[in-house]
């Protein structure tokens, strides 16, 4: 019977006979349900869940309350629980809860249980048939997770072993059985029964008088397994633990030892013979990957007993120290391991952890061979220690993933054996600890295995030892923070180091106090630096990583941490928002308590910063508690609800999680505090419950409920993206908090059991109701959104926590407009279609018509024909699309877009015209070709590419599904079908030329591939294997046409096949394909090649390199990565351009993947990989003699006389520079490994090309040990050239270039001269001519000051002086022959003058006399960055460039104008603008040249001449210009220019530069114009603009629109002593509304501001135009500013107009305004308002209602309807002029109704305009 059947019986037998004993019938139906859910759910964690709690139902029934239960009964439950325990064979966890309930059952009638289990387990065993996958399966199941289980196994012993090796015969046999699961499970079979009943095992393999072929021939298989027959790698490592485990059932350890010894036989190349006890096999080596040696020695290692392990190879007779030498620890497997680890396999990482399991094992038999030995087992400079020591220290680089953790394991091991073995020898001086520390600080600080190594020494060396030894620590760390790959080391080195330090201290018993203090003393500056940093890694990192780790070692250094911060400097709020933070989470100290009032003053301001990082460090601080039962305070719940609405636009994506998450923290905080007090109130009388509790309670209920309404409100179409998706990240954090709805999917975060007691007492108090019908259509509005995040999100709540079905009115309109965006041309409307026809497959009992199959079937009937169903309907659509294709593809385009009717890709562009022009009823036409696609062709070839791709991901899971859920003999695909689809897919790789659908379609594909080659049937895995073949063939076939570049869809096509191949195997369709590819670009040119078409060659290189890339492969291709280097360096020489081309994409592939991702920091990071050249090389030891051979090639070709020309290209030099330049310098210790390499590089300096030298430069450091930098050094500037001396220009130009290079390396970790360094210095300040007119050379030039320059705080004054003074005579000399070089010489010669005060200021003063190129030199200069550097030299600059300004502005070059504009911008207004902004006013312009340049500046912004970029800067400059005069001299004109230029170029069609110049000029001029001018019009003009761009798509403008508001807060509070508070966006909008009517509210223009934020009320247009039905169309456009929100900003507005309307009392000016506006909007706003009852939506949803939810002018108009209609409310309620227009009363009513009306059918509006209609927004 099925368990379906045995439930249904045991239900009906028990529940009818048990009515008298209603507890124990109670019980087990709720026991007999949670078993059924079990059975039905598809998730492993809901059936856990649900076994769970039936193993908690079932225990609280007491063996006397189920002795009442018949034994039929018992019997039908015990073969129920079989049942679920066989179903549930894939989770052991699943399993292992059955047994527990079947263990429960066991004291009842053990027999009874032993019996049933028999008899299932009978029927494996004991079937004719050999053992089925589902058998083995089930067997290991018993075997493993079953107590009685095991119980019969024991008994049944025999007969499960025989089925076994009957198995294993049918197994190896077939190449697709023995690399597949059924190997794998009957090998782990075999584990189990030697791990799990040794006692069974024993004999059968170590007597001969019961030893038998059973066993042997399991282990013969089990050999062959392990020695090549089976290709899967996980198999044959499980063979090799199962053999072993077999050996450690040895009753006798000296049995055991010999089997062991005999296995390790394992690394011989000819046939053996393997005994083990009475047991013979013979073994025949097949493979050469290392997997048989690597599976024996893990095998031994984690299975044999250490008596095994210590075993000797000798007699016992012989000495006891050629018994201890011949240990099989450290004899037998150390080699074998040793020699795994230096092999470059493709299983490098099982290596690294055999070595890891070798020095475990060691440690834990440390004591025995020591005892054994007598001498020390790693002495100092033993063989064995050098040999770890060697291993450890080159692979800590590797590439591979997993390795560099195990190798780490090993050292830290290695340390801790040699920590003990120095113990047990009295050894105290530990001398390798200094070794290794000295060696490890030769490490530069980019290595990353530094700071892991270091922490491994730290506990034997101590933290003084190694700060004292190491005093760069610090420095050090803070790099490491601000590059991501090193933060996780860096900080774990920081908190080894602090933890170290804490246990050092407290020997000396300080107080809490005193060890904070000890700490500070180090640490506080670092971090005091690291979190007040503007790098965003560093503080991100310190923060994150260092914080906590502090507070937990030390928890009172938040005092000292806290004490020296001013929350107004610069990044001293980040740092004090982060320490208390952090500080309240890791400790659960209250912050409030801290700082005392202070506190909360400095949380307001970091909660309104600008800054996002600030404001989430203060968000956390709220929301952040160790205990979540911690209920929020009143302060802190109020605080939320002013945050919240603030930061629901933000424009970051990391911001809106970290917002989500916290958030959710401060949720859980209020539903567990609010919980409590629930329980509190049923444990104790009500009149015992404080009031303080329900207190507690109303608040956090109240919070939660205006929490779950906020989002919806933010959600109308027209709000910006940003917001919408905050608004549904935080919807989703209160259903995941706040109702019951459990997520099978989540390991945490599922509700409290007892969540439904808070949700009836919030719902008791009107409360909590989160899913009714207006909130469920505001989601189904959102699946209409034109992003498909904000689709996603939206179906995701809807399908999780609203009701499982929807009401029939809204599925029936969901079904029709799901068929109408279907049937959209635009993908996306068809996106939004399919996403539709998920949800209602998902929730809906509608029954789309014509689905069933016949009149009397309903979807009613279940979810399962309800799938069904739905599933008929969709290829029913389908199915018309293709027909209506087939008869019209033009309509199809139109209407139905899915493609299968053109017959040629190739020839598609002609199909597609031709079909276009019988469309039109013509022929192509006459007159001009039209180079732009039209609308026809961009509908039929979109139609065309997009089906294609979704057919691919349709074809590809359609399969993956069927074939992974269906039983082999029950096959829903046969293999003809598949094939079929294997052609499909051949056939778009392979013809299709648009990349979009290869990719798309490989998605598909590779899912094809995988569920095929998993497959056990031969003929399902053999077809990728002939599609491989088939690719393959293609590829070595030369074609007589140009299918396209990189050659299409081929590569992917093999690049599919090959990733879908599973990782464990030895993945033979890789190797094969990798032979053939590269034989084939091997392959030489025909004579005859012609370049126009695509050559066999060229494609397999592109093939290679989406091999190469192809992240589906990873590693795998590493192993071939030195044949593919030297191939594509080798093709470079290539007289083909195409391969050229091709062999430089492959090899540039190639070298990302060898060196692994580059490390990223905040400036861009180093050019470096991690990997040093000794690592690299290592790893690809064939490489080293090709690269090296490469450059002494090329070095060699410039050997010979020095006036014979050398300009011999070697295509591939610069390729393999590049490369060596990549590697990390200053990491390998000694100059033999590659000392060859430093020869030809220095070689390589007198190469003829520039960026040759100039790599070769970079190479050479890098090639170069930290040791040998000085000798290279000097060896270098010992050929420096003697005045009138002969040389080489580029020699010598590239010498310079290595001296410079190799310094800047070496200078980084020299405090005091050496004598070689001084040596250089002398020979470089010798060689200054090199810097005067006599070196002819302006590269050279430019060459040797950089080495001065790098040398400069070594050099002697008088060498200064001397060369400074050349310098200046030099660039003051007219120039009239045109130089090559001169500019970088300029530029060189200025950077290095401008280091001096006094050169610099001498330099400038001169800048009217120089010459054209040293006046762009020079102001290029300022604007890289270097003018502000000095205070002095920047005001000598401004005086400069001010007084050069109008000559600067008549120049006719371009380039020196706009260069000229941003030196004098970046002069006047460069520094820290936070600051209080006092412009240097030394030597200020006349106000005649002052006025004539605002005149030039203006006039071209008038009239647009220049650039975006020129035109930027002269708006700046006008701006700064204008902000230096005084009001008295300028007239009114000239404000209103600047004003209306201002107005021009804020507008959203401006380019974003000129509009960041608009928000630059308001907060440099209109700051001190709005302080000090009299003008209003200049205030309110400024403020409206200000205003605009606060609301600008581009955010960085809107930050420097905020800027501007803060500037001016900062002006008006009087606070010119601090640095200025940089608000948020949201908080500088207000502010600026707030002035406007403080400063202006009864000036003309005012009103006419506020009106003009609103949108336009006219609802009648709206809802013609949503009612009209236009042409299908491909392409919809964009609004301008996709971020502005005309609902938000009406929001804003509306309490601003009604404050205006409550003064119109105050100022007959504002009154008559106000009137005239009501008179002549008064009467639109009332049609408008009549126009929405006439709306009046129905009981039901409609398609038009649906349709009006999801326009966004609709909610726009709404908004900005209701926003003039409380205005005119409010004026007719305080003014009798106005009065007459309308009743008040009336316009409340119409106004109240209309809004609730709407808000119960989906239009929800903002709160401030819903708060105005119902009255309770003050006056």
């Amino acid at each position: 019977m099925s368990f379906e059947d045995l439930l249904t019986s045991l239900q009906n037998c028990v529940i009818t006979e048990d009515q008298a004993r209603g507890n124990v019938s109670q019980t087990l139906e709720l026991f007999f349900d949670r078993l059924s859910e079990s059975s039905r759910s598809s998730g492993k964690r809901s059936k856990e869940r649900c076994l769970e709690e039936a193993v908690q139902l079932l225990r609280q029934m007491s063996e006397a309350q189920l002795h009442v239960l018949e034994e039929s009964h018992l019997l039908l439950l015990v073969r129920l629980l079989i049942s679920l325990q066989l179903q549930l064979v894939n989770i052991s966890t699943a399993c292992r809860k059955v047994d527990q309930m079947l263990q429960h059952l066991a004291k009842l009638d053990h027999q009874l249980v032993f019996r049933e289990t028999h008899r299932c387990l009978h029927s494996i065993v004991r079937a004719d048939q050999v053992l089925s996958f589902e058998d083995l399966q089930g067997a290991c199941m018993f075997l493993e997770d079953s107590t009685v289980g095991r119980e019969v196994w024991r008994e049944s012993f025999p007969s499960l072993l025989k089925k076994v090796s009957e198995l294993f015969l049918v197994v190896l046999q077939q190449d697709s059985l023995r690399d597949g699961p059924l190997c794998y499970t009957a090998v782990k079979m075999c584990l189990q029964i030697f791990q799990l009943l040794p006692g069974e095992v024993a004999p059968l393999v170590w007597t001969k008088e019961h030893s038998g072929p059973t066993v042997q021939k399991i282990l013969q298989a089990l050999m062959d397994i392990i020695l090549g027959q089976c290709c899967n790698r996980d198999t044959c490592l499980m063979a090799g633990t199962a053999v072993a485990m077999l050996i450690n059932t040895a009753p006798e350890s000296r049995a055991g030892e010999a089997a062991a010894w005999s296995l390790l036989q394992v690394s011989h190349l000819e046939p053996w013979l393997l005994t083990v006890g009475a047991l013979r096999v013979q073994c025949c080596p097949a493979r050469k990957d290392g997997v048989d040696r690597l599976a024996v020695s893990r095998g031994l290692l984690t299975c044999c007993r250490p008596s095994i392990l210590l075993s000797s190879h000798v007699d016992a007779t012989q000495v006891h120290q050629v018994k201890a030498q011949m240990c099989l620890l450290l004899e037998g497997l150390f080699p074998l391991v040793y020699a795994l680890c230096e092999e470059k396999l493709d299983c490098h990482v099982f290596a690294f952890e055999a070595l890891t399991l070798w020095l475990k094992k060691v440690k834990e038999c440390l004591a025995d061979i020591l005892k054994m030995t007598g001498v020390r087992l790693l002495p100092d400079n033993s063989s064995l220690q050098q040999q770890l020591i060697d291993i450890i220290w080159t692979t800590a680089e590797s590439p591979v993933e997993g390795v560099s953790e195990f190798v780490r394991s090993a050292f830290c091991l290695l340390l801790d054996l040699y920590n003990m073995d120095c113990e047990q020898f009295c050894d105290t001086k530990k001398t390798l600890y200094l070794t290794l520390l000295q060696r490890i600080l030769k490490l530069p600080w980019e290595s990353k295995a530094k700071y892991h190594r270091l922490c491994a020494l730290l506990p034997y060396l101590g933290t003084d030892m190694v700060l004292d030894q190491y005093a760069e620590i610090p420095n050090h760390l803070l790099k490491c923070l601000s590059t991501n790959h090193l933060s996780p080391c860096g900080s774990e080195l920081y908190r080894c180091l602090i933890q170290q330090q804490r246990r050092e201290l407290c020997v000396a018993s300080h107080t809490e106090l005193g060890l904070a203090d000890q700490w500070a003393r180090r640490w506080r500056p670092v971090l005091h630096e690291a979190l007040a940093t503007d790098v965003t890694l560093l503080q991100n990192n310190s923060s994150t990583h260092l914080l906590p780790c502090t507070f937990q070692v030390f928890p009172s250094a938040v005092d000292p941490l806290l004490a020296s911060l001013d929350p107004f400097a610069p990044g001293h709020l980040h740092a004090w928002a982060c320490i208390v933070s952090s500080y309240r989470a890791a400790t659960g100290g209250s912050p409030w308590a801290l700082q005392g009032s202070a506190t909360l003053e400095t949380l307001q301001l970091a909660l309104g910063s600008a800054d996002d990082k600030v404001r989430l460090a203060a968000l956390n601080l709220l929301c952040c508690s160790p205990k979540t039962i911690d209920t929020p305070t009143p302060e802190e719940m109020s605080i939320m609800r002013g945050f919240i609405p603030q930061n629901l636009n933000c424009e970051s994506s990391s911001f809106r999680q970290h917002f989500q998450a916290g958030v959710k923290r401060f949720l859980v905080r209020i539903r567990d505090g609010c919980l409590a007090h629930v329980r509190g109130q049923k444990g104790k009388k009500k009149a015992a419950h404080s009031q303080w509790a329900q207190d507690v309670l109303e608040q956090g209920i109240g919070f939660v409920e205006w929490l779950g309404q906020l989002p919806y409100s933010n959600l109308a179409p027209g709000h910006s993206y940003q917001r919408k998706k905050t608004a549904l990240l935080l919807l989703s954090a209160v259903l995941e908090t706040c109702t019951d709805t459990w997520s099978p999917d989540k390991r945490k975060g599922q509700p409290p059991v007892n969540m439904g007691s808070l949700i009836n007492c919030a719902r008791q108090r009107g409360h909590w109701d989160f899913v009714c019908r207006t909130k469920q259509l505001v989601l189904i509005s959102c699946l209409e959104d034109s992003t498909n995040e904000i689709r996603e999100l939206s179906a995701g709540l809807l399908v999780r926590f609203f009701p499982p079905s929807f009401p029939d009115d809204i599925a029936a309109v969901l079904l029709m407009r799901t068929r109408q965006l279907l049937c959209s041309p635009r993908v996306q409307e068809a996106q939004m279609g399919a996403l539709m026809a998920k949800v209602l497959l998902q929730k809906s009992q509608e029954q789309p018509e014509g689905c069933g199959l016949n009149g009397n079937i309903t979807v009613s009937g279940g979810s399962e024909h309800k799938a069904s169903c739905m599933v008929r309907f969709l290829v029913k659509e389908l199915e018309e699309h293709y027909l209506t294709a087939k008869a019209d593809m033009m309509l199809a385009a139109r209407t139905k877009p899915i493609h299968d009717a053109p017959p040629s890709f190739c020839e598609m562009g002609n199909a597609i015209s031709s079909l276009i022009a019988q469309e039109s009823g013509g022929g192509q036409g006459d007159g001009e070709e039209c180079v732009l696609l039209s609308e026809e062709h961009n509908l039929v070839l979109t139609c065309c590419w997009v089906s294609l791709k979704e057919v691919g991901i349709l074809l590809g899971s359609l399969v993956e599904k069927i074939l992974t859920e269906s039983k082999p003999s029950k096959c829903l695909l046969t293999t003809e079908d598949l094939t079929r689809a294997s052609k499909v897919f051949t056939y778009i790789l392979l013809k299709c030329r648009h990349w979009g659908a290869v990719e798309g379609c490989c998605t598909g594909f590779t899912k094809f591939c995988a569920s095929l080659l998993s497959s056990n049937d031969p003929e399902l895995s053999d077809i990728p294997a002939h599609m491989l073949k088939l690719g393959l063939q293609v590829v070595r076939s030369p074609r007589s046409t140009s299918v396209t570049r990189r050659a299409a869809g081929l590569p992917m096509l093999i690049l599919c096949v090959v990733s879908a191949e599973e990782a464990s195997k030895a993945r033979p369709l890789l190797s094969h394909s990798m032979q053939t590819l590269l034989e084939t670009a091997k392959t030489p040119l025909p004579e005859n090649w012609d370049q126009t078409l695509d050559l066999p060659q060229v494609c397999a290189v592109h093939t290679l390199q989406a091999l190469v890339r192809g992240s589906g492969l990873g590693v795998a291709v590493l192993q071939f990565a030195p044949a593919v280097a030297i191939l594509s360096l080798a093709l470079l020489s290539s007289p083909c351009w195409a391969m050229r081309n091709a062999a430089l994409q492959l090899y540039s592939s190639l070298c990302s993947r060898m060196l692994g991702q580059r490390p990223s920091s905040e400036e861009g990071g180093p050019t470096q990989h991690g990997m040093s050249p000794l690592a690299f090389f290592f790893h690809y030891p064939a490489l080293q003699p090709f690269l090296l051979g490469e450059l002494r090639g090329a070095a060699q070709d410039l050997q010979g006389p020095p006036n014979e020309a050398k300009l011999h290209l070697q295509p591939s030099l610069f390729p393999v520079l590049t490369l060596l330049a990549q590697l990390q310098p200053g990491v390998q210790d000694s100059t033999d490994a590659l000392s060859d390499f430093l020869p030809p590089l220095l070689q390589l300096s007198a190469s003829p090309i520039y960026s040759v030298r100039a790599m070769a430069s970079k190479a050479l450091v890098a090639m170069t040990p930290p040791s040998g930098y000085m000798d290279i050094l000097v060896k270098l500037a010992a050929q420096l050239p003697r005045p009138h001396e002969r040389f080489c220009h580029n020699r010598l130009h590239g010498q310079l270039l290595q001296i410079k290079a190799t310094l800047q390396r070496a200078l980084c970790t020299v405090s005091d001269p050496s004598a070689e360094l001084c040596e250089v210095l002398s020979r470089v300040e010798a060689s200054v001519w090199l810097a005067t007119e006599a070196q002819r050379c302006p590269l050279v030039r430019a060459a040797y000051l950089g080495v001065a320059d790098s040398l400069r705080r070594l050099c002697r004054e008088t060498y200064l002086s001397k060369l400074s003074y050349t310098l200046m005579r030099d660039l003051q000399t007219p120039r009239q022959e045109l130089q090559l070089g001169l500019s970088s010489f300029h530029q060189q010669a200025i950077q290095f003058l401008c280091a001096d005060l006094t050169c610099a200021c001498q330099i400038w003063d001169n800048f009217s006399a120089s010459g054209p190129d040293l006046r762009l030199s020079l102001v290029t200069w300022v604007v890289d960055g270097r003018g502000s550097q000095q205070t002095g030299l920047k005001e000598a600059i401004q005086r400069v460039l001010q007084s050069n300004l109008r000559e600067a502005l008549l120049s006719v070059s371009v380039e020196y104008r706009r260069t000229f504009l941003a030196a004098l911008v970046a002069v006047m207004a460069g520094g820290d603008s936070t600051l209080p902004q006092h412009l240097p006013q030394s030597a200020p312009l006349e106000e005649a040249v002052r006025l004539e340049c605002l005149d030039l500046l203006l006039g071209d912004l008038e009239d647009q001449r220049g650039g975006p970029e020129f035109l930027s800067q002269a708006l700046y400059a006008a701006s700064l210009l204008l902000s230096q005069a005084s009001g008295s001299s300028l007239k009114i004109s000239v404000f209103q220019r600047w004003c209306s230029t201002l107005e021009c170029q804020r507008s959203p069609d401006a380019p974003e530069v000129l509009r960041m110049a608009c928000a630059e000029a308001l907060c440099v001029a209109g700051v001190p114009l709005m302080s000090h001018s009299p003008l209003p019009a200049v205030t309110i003009r400024s403020i409206n603009t200000g205003l605009y761009l606060l609301q600008d798509q581009s955010q960085q403008v809107r930050m420097k629109a905020a800027r501007f508001a803060s500037m001016l807060h900062h002006v008006r509070t009087g606070e010119s002593q601090r640095s200025v508070y940089l608000m948020q966006v949201n908080r500088a909008l207000p502010l600026l509304l707030d002035l406007l009517l403080e400063e202006c509210w009864d000036a003309p223009g005012t009103l006419e501001v506020l009106l003009g934020h609103l949108p336009q009320p006219d609802l009648r247009s709206v809802l013609r135009e949503a009612s009209e039905t236009g042409g299908s169309s491909l392409y919809e456009q964009d609004e301008a500013n996709v971020f502005a929100e005309p609902s938000v900003i009406a929001a804003h507005v509306l309490p601003y107009l009604l404050q205006m309307a409550g003064k119109c009392c105050e100022s007959s000016a504002v009154a008559q305004r106000l009137s005239a506006w009501a008179e002549e909007g008064a009467a639109q706003v009332l049609d408008s308002l009549e126009v929405c009852k006439e709306l009046q939506p129905a009981e039901t949803l409609t398609p038009a209602w649906l349709a009006l939810l999801t326009d966004p002018r609709f909610h726009g108009t709404l908004c900005g309807l209701f926003t003039r209609a409380a205005l005119l409310l409010r004026l007719s309620n305080a003014s009798d002029d106005v009065r007459h227009l309308c009743d008040p009363s009336a316009l409340h009513v119409s106004l109240r109704d209309v809004c609730s009306l709407l808000s119960l059918n989906g239009v929800h509006c903002p709160s401030a305009v819903t708060a105005a209609v119902a009255g309770e927004l003050p006056p």
